[in-house]
């Protein structure tokens, strides 16, 4: 089977993550559990037509997955997998990036200090 492409899973991640509504709606999700687009609609500021908009994003983005429930009502669960892809490839970018940067202070260190 092949291996999820990680940066293209964080990519859709941060582009869903990027817009405040997707994140409030995300938020509300994780404090009050599975709910519909007309139950979310009821607790944000948000208008439903537009929270249906941004769980597409969200579901395409693999960050909630629409549930069937009664009486044709679909609702919104959140999953966490996509999430922990997109911080593993921050924490893989932070390791790159954090050898170079000590060895740029160090230097910068002792050019301060006047030592070569």
């Amino acid at each position: 089977m092949p291996q999820p492409d990680i940066e293209a899973i964080a990519e859709q991640v941060f582009a869903a993550l990027a817009d405040p509504s997707r994140r409030a709606i995300l938020a509300a999700l994780a404090s009050g559990g599975p709910a519909t687009a007309t139950d979310l609609a009821g607790r944000l500021p948000i208008t439903r037509q537009a929270i249906a908009k941004h769980l597409a994003l969200l579901a395409d983005a693999g960050l909630v997955r629409a549930e069937p429930g009664e009486r044709r009502r679909v609702r919104y669960r959140l999953r966490s997998a996509p999430m922990q892809v997109a911080q593993q490839f921050l924490a893989a970018l932070a390791r790159d990036w954090d050898s170079p940067l000590d060895a740029l202070k160090d230097h910068l260190d002792e050019q301060a200090r006047g030592t070569p």
